[in-house]
């Protein structure tokens, strides 16, 4: 058995975990995520209040989570780490901070990609959330449609091409008044209201589209975004929710089509979601009831594993630890960086 600590500090959560297993076969032991809260009075993340933030943060918030699963740094096997996408900054901290704790225990370090995380999260809570599946990554910073053969064989099928679900709900949600984060505040206004007044278009989302199409399983928020900005500059407070609850509504949809697509098209009888937007209680439901006619069903983590957390770094550096990947000691921290694995369409 393999005892595995996770560190990830991608954007605005300092977060570590302990873990411990073999294959699919893991106990979670211990988890801890410390949010920046002083983001809000933003309205967004500020890169460099958030690196300082991780660097104040990540010593006690490791030693908690190690105190946690009872265990002490001579009980690591290995220490996996967020090293991309994100913030670089934020990223800096974290895979500084791993790289120095693994190379004084003289254990290995494996840098993890963050949306890869995202897909092994929802299987620490629901064990036939594993491949293969369709997989759904919806959060702040990418929205990606992905096809999952096995663990470590993913084809990209469609992702956004511009704002990611989560950055469109940020946004809406000021655009109404809303605080940040604004994801769960868009969805409860959506919800005090049975229907909308208003009814914006499902973007790229178009009937006579086919497989093979370029935009099939693409998404594109930008002008559904913009919709929502001409709508709300002649609004009054009572139109507010039929705004959000138009938007709401065109997103969801959107989402849920282009994944049915994706179920179809492959055949798969699992429905992974993950990231923050994956909390999003209406997706969800939408999604598996729309997918049940297909014969799959959904399988959405809980609100502490989508968000970002190092439960699922430490899950996916445990499946790279045993197919022998360790990080050399020049692991970097990247913004951007493909999904490892990705296989042709």
């Amino acid at each position: 058995m393999t005892r595995i600590l996770g560190i990830e500090t991608s954007c605005d959560e300092t977060s570590a975990s302990v873990l411990t297993g073999e294959g699919n076969d893991v106990t979670l032991d211990s988890l801890v995520i410390l949010s920046q809260d002083v983001h809000r009075v933003f309205g967004g993340v500020v890169p460099e209040i958030a690196s300082r933030q991780h660097l104040t943060a990540i010593v006690p918030v490791v030693e908690r989570a190690l105190a946690d699963a009872n265990i002490g740094l001579a009980d690591l096997d290995a220490i996996a780490v967020t090293h991309a996408p994100g913030l670089v900054g934020a990223l800096l901290v974290g895979v500084s901070f791993a790289k120095a704790l693994a190379f004084g225990r003289g254990i290995p370090t494996v840098g993890v990609h963050h949306m890869e995380g995202h897909l092994f999260a929802t299987a620490l809570e629901h064990r036939d959330a594993v491949p293969p599946f369709t997989a759904l990554l919806v959060s702040g910073g990418h929205t990606l449609l992905l096809d999952v053969e096995a663990w470590g064989r993913y084809r990209l099928l469609g992702r956004t091409r511009d704002d990611a679900a989560g950055e469109a709900f940020d946004k809406v949600a000021k655009l109404l008044g809303l605080p940040y984060p604004g994801g769960p505040h868009v969805e409860r206004l959506a919800r005090t209201v049975e229907s909308s007044r208003l009814r914006f278009a499902r973007p790229m989302l178009r009937r006579n589209q086919q497989p093979g199409d370029v935009d099939y399983y693409d998404v594109s928020f930008s002008g559904l975004k913009t919709a929502v900005l001409q709508a709300s500059r002649t609004a009054t407070p009572d139109d507010h929710p039929h705004i959000a609850r138009a938007f709401h509504d065109s997103l969801v949809e959107t989402l849920v089509e282009k994944t049915a697509r994706a179920v179809q098209q492959y055949g798969r009888t699992r429905v992974v979601l993950g990231g923050g937007v994956a909390g999003n209680k209406t997706l969800a439901a939408a999604m598996q009831q729309r997918v049940k006619r297909l014969g799959a069903t959904v399988y959405a983590p809980s609100p502490r594993l989508a968000t970002d957390n190092a439960a699922m770094i430490a899950r996916a550096g445990l499946y790279h630890f045993e197919q022998g990947t360790r990080a050399p000691l020049d692991l970097n921290a990247f913004a951007s960086l493909p999904i490892p694995g990705l296989v042709g369409a």
